[in-house]
């Protein structure tokens, strides 16, 4: 009988007539990541063979395409379409680790109100630089895996510093920062955007294994008044913000691109935190849809 070892874990299995790797994985509770379902529709359940290649019946039709398109060696093979018929030892690529937490993902609204409410909050945009081509030739469902990878990372982060995740949009995301005194949710923001690179960072040598290329992110903080309720169609209104403070803080994320650098404030944010956080280079620019140029500061670390 066919006979499947799977690392990390060294999880064995014995395998039924006819069953791929993931079909033998879920049969004996052993996590494999298959977003698409285990259809050929992405390659997260992709698996290296260690040993017993020869034991792998050739791809099929739905496995050779997705193996052209992400140049597969012959010993990668996807664990939902690989079948085997003899003993095999295989290592998970997209490990029980990076499973994720989906209903930490999506984080709720603010307390809803009628009409809306002002405040002055602390907002972060962030996005992927270059994305679009980061994704080129990538499987839809591996897209849908790395962005949700990268939003795992920062939300963990930003609700660790008691702010909150209010969109996602595409590959970016705005969060708030509101709780206590306009220097404590300043410097937590700030702390926030530091630990969000650092994180994104972290898991760049796992993607480049995975696909070959990495990404950077941009992150741009403003502090300002905000007008927080609800927006959309009666029976599916949604919380947000809106205001110009929010355009502007997505106007400063969008200028490190000019300014060659990842994390970008305001002068409004620069004056709550100055004594605490280390700045790189100051710009002064001109942002699209604005009148006038901004000081803009680059935000390098906490000064200790």
């Amino acid at each position: 009988m066919p006979t499947l070892l799977i690392f990390p874990k060294e999880d064995e299995i014995e395998m039924l007539e006819g069953e791929s790797i993931l079909q033998a994985s879920i049969r004996a509770n052993v996590p494999m990541t298959h977003m698409c379902g285990g259809v050929a529709r992405c390659s997260t359940c992709r698996v290296k063979v260690l040993q017993g290649l020869e034991n792998c019946l050739p791809r099929n039709a739905e496995e050779q395409e997705v193996a052209e398109i992400l140049k597969f060696p012959p010993d990668i093979r996807l664990a939902c379409q690989t079948r085997v018929t003899g003993r095999v030892k295989v290592r998970q690529l997209v490990t029980e680790v990076e499973q994720l937490d989906w209903d930490a993902i999506f984080i709720q609204g603010i307390d809803p109100c009628a009409m809306g409410e002002e405040n002055h909050v602390c907002i972060m945009f962030g996005d992927i630089q270059g994305f679009t081509s980061y994704a080129e030739n990538m499987m839809p469902y591996d897209v849908i895996y790395v962005l949700n990878l990268f939003f795992q990372q920062v939300g963990q982060v930003i609700d660790q510093h008691e702010g909150r995740i209010d969109a996602y949009m595409g590959d970016g995301f705005l969060a708030l920062f509101e709780k206590g005194e306009p220097q404590i949710c300043g410097l937590s923001a700030v702390k926030a955007g530091l630990e969000i690179l650092e994180a994104v960072e972290g898991i760049q040598g796992y993607l480049e294994e995975l696909y070959q290329r990495s990404f950077k992110v941009r992150l741009g903080l403003h502090y300002g008044q905000v007008v927080a309720g609800k927006l959309g169609f009666p029976g599916n209104k949604k919380m947000t913000v809106v205001g110009d403070a929010v355009n502007l803080a997505s106007r400063i994320e969008a200028a490190n691109k000019r300014a060659g650098t990842q994390f970008l404030m305001s002068e409004e944010t620069f004056r709550l935190v100055e004594d605490k956080v280390e700045v790189g280079q100051k710009a002064k620019l001109s942002l699209p849809g604005k009148s006038g140029e901004y000081n803009l500061y680059e935000v390098k670390g906490i000064i200790p």
